[in-house]
Parts: C-alpha cells; structure tokens; sequence
C-alpha cells in the first residue's frame, strides 16, 4: 500500500496519545501527531514517565526537569492542547501494575473525550519494556472504554537496517501487517525534535530512522485484532 492522504486518521476527532518517555511524541508520534492537528483534530500526550533515567545526551542537572520543559515545548510545536506528565519510575514502567496506568488513561480519556487512542506498536517498537507496557495500557483502556487504539508501526526492513547498523533491538512488521501507509510532512516533527535537546543532540539512531522511513509514516488499527490482543495478553491487568 503506498502512501496515502486517506487514512484511519480522516475519523479522528481527538486523540490521547499513550506513551512511557518524553520525547516518545517527538521522535516515535510527531509526524502523525502534526498530521492530525493540522487537520483540526484535538490530540492530548498522556507520558507516564519523566524519564530520568536516560544516559542519552549530555544535559547536565535535574533530567526529570529539563524533559519536562523539552516536552511541554516539543507538544506545543506539534498542535497538542493536553499534555500530562506522570512520574513513574523510568526505565522499571513495566514493573507498575498495569491496572494503575489504565486508570490514568481512563481519566484522561474522561476528560478529553476522544475518538481514538494512539500508542506504538506491541512489540514497542524499539524493544524497549517501557513502551511495551504503555501500549498494553492503552490497549487495555481501549477496550473498557470501547475507543479503538491506532498502533505507530514501522517496516520490518527499517528495523533490520537499524539493528545491523548500530546493535539496536527495533521491532518492524512485515508488508502485509504494516497498515495505512501515511505521506507525512516532518517539518514540524523535525522542530519538536530539537526542543528535546538533551535526547536528540547525538541521537544517529534517530536520524537515520527518519532518513530510512523518508516521507512515509505508517499506522495499524491494534485494537480488536487478535493477535495484537494475545500478545499484550501476557501482561494482566493486576501487572503480575
């Protein structure tokens, strides 16, 4: 399927975009999040962590506060009109139950009253336990709240290259299992970037993920599917 102005995002009329660390609405949901404020939709950034625990960059001083300003930043550069930051532990998301975090979900979308939710996609899509228990989160509060959950995926062959070329553990899909392919402009991704200055300022992985994935993003309708559900299955709702 090649990339296409007509998507799952033409019935979006607000989104909450589910993610563990700041920066995950810049560099993973930017061109997505850009795609959908640009066309009137309403978005919201539920972020579980404050992500204090990153070793990527070279900030210096207190980096739960220096990411929350680069996120508040990095939303309104996107068109985000919500963004709530939570502070559980970075880099051990995956140990909270995960009852705890549908909860604040299922608040935020109480509040908002979105269309859909937006997360990445099971495997995380860079490996990463904290992404993957975020998906599961919002997977889980889709299904209580009846709202489907669109997955951010990226190509089985992005993943590979990225993998080889710097020992990284991305999770793409295959052709077929990709979804709707999206043309997206990154201009406004790119900007929200660069607020994340202490994690994209020597950030390779990064940027090549961008120049490999060119114009071109891609989304998955997760919800309902029965395998997606069967993976995140493995995570109960009590986090055990």
């Amino acid at each position: 399927m090649g990339p296409s102005e007509q998507s799952f995002f033409d019935g979006v009329g607000a989104v909450v975009a589910v993610v563990a660390h700041p920066d995950d609405e810049s560099f993973g949901l930017g061109a997505l999040l850009d795609h959908l404020t640009a066309r009137g939709a309403e978005a919201a950034v539920l972020c579980f962590t404050r992500g204090e625990a990153s070793t990527l960059g070279t900030a210096t001083g207190d980096l739960a506060e220096i990411r929350a300003a680069e996120l508040a930043a990095a939303s309104a550069v996107l068109g985000v009109t919500r963004t709530e930051l939570l502070g559980y532990p970075d880099g051990r998301l995956d140990r909270t139950p995960l009852r705890d975090l549908v909860g604040q979900v299922r608040r935020l979308a109480f509040a908002v009253r979105p269309s859909h939710l937006l997360a990445f996609d099971v495997g995380g899509i860079t490996g990463h336990p904290d992404h993957v228990h975020a998906t599961r989160a919002a997977l889980l509060a889709g299904r209580e709240l009846g709202l489907p959950v669109l997955g951010w995926t990226v190509p089985d062959h992005v993943a590979k290259t990225l993998n080889t070329e710097f020992g990284t553990a991305f999770v793409g899909r295959p052709e077929l299992q990709l979804g709707q392919a999206l043309a997206v402009d990154r201009t406004r991704q790119r900007r929200a970037i660069a607020c994340h200055r202490s994690q994209a300022t020597a950030n390779p992985v990064l940027y090549r993920r961008l120049e490999l994935q060119g114009g071109t993003e891609h989304v998955r309708l997760l919800r309902g599917a029965a395998t997606d559900l069967a993976r995140v299955g493995k995570g109960r709702e009590d986090g055990t």
